[in-house]
């Protein structure tokens, strides 16, 4: 695993201030850590908000990386002045995300189907970016081969990194990456490209690895959040005993640290589900374990489904 580099993937409502002060505490493994995207932040309410969530440009001694969501260049700049004012050194431009009402107003990957418009952006951006600017996307919105016109746009700008997710927006997150098409873009790039999709074990990693060699940086999502184990495992650091009580104090410093930060609200509960929506996977009976979860409405309901979750059910890897 020697020069290896492992990055937390964006999650929107998962992947919070509060999961980055928790995670890397409590599992290591992670280099590099990516927020969730920022968006909008040309109206006055969403800028206040966005300067509010990025006074931690560390966790841990990890660099965090600040993503927005825009199909507008004033936005980016203007984000982008706000991250090196706080002592960014890194945004992320999302053209990956797949989400329909995302991606059908031409922003995340339904921008990928005009090269011509993402080239007018950085055009308008890059001389004036106070940071190094990354890129987040996929194969493509419609198609796998579409990336194959964005390369050469890629290629024309100085970006710092570019991170390939393997399947198109599309798909969302159904079905295979598309492993061939991402070794055709990896081909063309003379950007640093990191591997994106379907990292779930270490297994998977090795086999990317072993197709990729000259790839050194590579982004999990999913596969974190089901098994927070996972970076520590691949980079054989992992403890192989007691995963079963680690987890649940994981969970419970999650859900404490989320409660404290949402002020007693409800609604750190839901937070807790999106992750449990992933997590539950990692446990035998996995659609057991999310329901009990799913289905509570107040904190005391919660706290017996994750002490029942415990008691009754087992994490798979210990």
């Amino acid at each position: 695993m020697d020069g290896n580099l492992l990055y937390l993937a964006p999650f929107q409502g998962i992947t919070t201030d509060v999961f980055m002060d928790v995670y890397p505490r409590m599992f290591g493994g992670v280099d590099k850590l990516f927020t969730a995207f920022f968006t909008s932040v040309y109206l006055e309410k969403k800028l206040k908000r966005a300067v509010h969530d990025l006074n931690r440009t560390h966790f841990y001694s990890i660099p965090v990386v600040p993503q927005i969501l825009s199909k507008d260049a004033p936005e980016i700049l203007r984000f982008a002045k706000i991250c090196h004012d706080y002592g960014y050194e890194e945004i992320n431009w999302n053209l990956g995300c797949p989400f329909p009402r995302v991606a059908n107003k031409q922003r995340g990957s339904g921008l990928l189907p005009y090269p011509e418009k993402i080239s007018e952006i950085l055009d308008s951006v890059i001389p004036k970016l106070p940071l190094k600017l990354s890129i987040k996307c996929r194969l493509g919105y419609h198609r796998a081969d579409e990336i194959l016109k964005l390369m050469p746009v890629f290629n024309n700008y100085p970006l710092s990194e570019l991170i390939i997710h393997a399947r198109i927006g599309k798909q969302l997150y159904q079905g295979d990456v598309d492993i061939d098409s991402f070794e055709k873009a990896l081909s063309q790039s003379r950007v640093s490209v990191v591997y994106n999709g379907d990292i779930f074990n270490r297994n998977d990693f090795e086999l990317y690895r072993n197709r990729f060699k000259d790839i050194n940086r590579w982004m999990i999502g999913r596969g974190l959040l089901s098994d927070p184990f996972l970076p520590q495992d691949i980079k054989n650091k992992a403890v192989t005993a007691g995963r079963h009580e680690y987890v649940r104090k994981y969970v419970n410093e999650l859900y404490y640290n989320y409660r404290k930060a949402m002020n007693d609200r409800p609604q750190a509960i839901n937070r807790m589900k999106e992750l449990w929506s992933y997590l539950s996977q990692s446990f035998d009976f996995p659609g057991k374990v999310f329901g009990l979860v799913k289905k509570t409405k107040n904190f005391e309901e919660y706290e017996n489904a994750v002490a029942k979750v415990f008691s009754i059910y087992h994490w798979k890897s210990d």
